[in-house]
C-alpha cells in the first residue's frame, strides 16, 4: 500500500494514513487516534528501509479540516522531543485516500 523510494543518503515515503493494518480498515476514532496510527504505520514503513521515526528530516501533514490541527498538533509533538523535522502542514483538504482525516508524508535519512 505504501511507496518508498531508497536513494543513497534518502527515503522518499508515500503518505501514511490511520489505516489499521490488523483489520485493513479506518478506526472511527478521534484525530488524536489517528495521528497516533498514522506515525506507527510510518514507523513500521521506515524500520524496514532500515531507518527510523527519528531520522526524519520533514514531513508533509495533509488534514481535512484545520480544526484538527491543535489536537493533531498535541500527539504529533510527542514522537521527537526538542528537535522536529521541518514539516508542512496543509489543511482543508477534500478529499485525501480512504477519506481519512488525515496523511502525513515523511522524507528521513538512511
Amino acid at each position: 500500500m505504501y511507496c518508498t523510494t531508497i536513494s543513497s543518503d534518502a527515503i522518499y515515503c508515500s503518505g501514511a494514513v490511520t489505516l489499521y493494518p490488523e483489520t485493513g480498515k479506518i478506526d472511527d476514532g478521534d484525530i488524536k487516534a489517528h495521528t497516533h496510527q498514522c506515525i506507527k504505520n510510518l514507523s513500521h514503513i521506515l524500520e524496514a528501509a532500515d531507518s527510523d521515526i527519528m531520522k526524519v528530516l520533514m514531513v508533509k501533514v495533509f488534514l481535512s479540516d484545520m480544526d484538527n490541527f491543535a489536537e493533531m498538533n498535541s500527539i504529533y509533538i510527542q514522537y521527537r522531543g526538542d528537535v522536529k523535522p521541518c514539516r508542512t502542514c496543509i489543511c482543508g483538504c477534500k478529499t485525501i485516500p480512504l477519506n481519512t482525516n488525515m496523511e502525513i508524508e515523511p522524507l528521513a535519512a538512511v
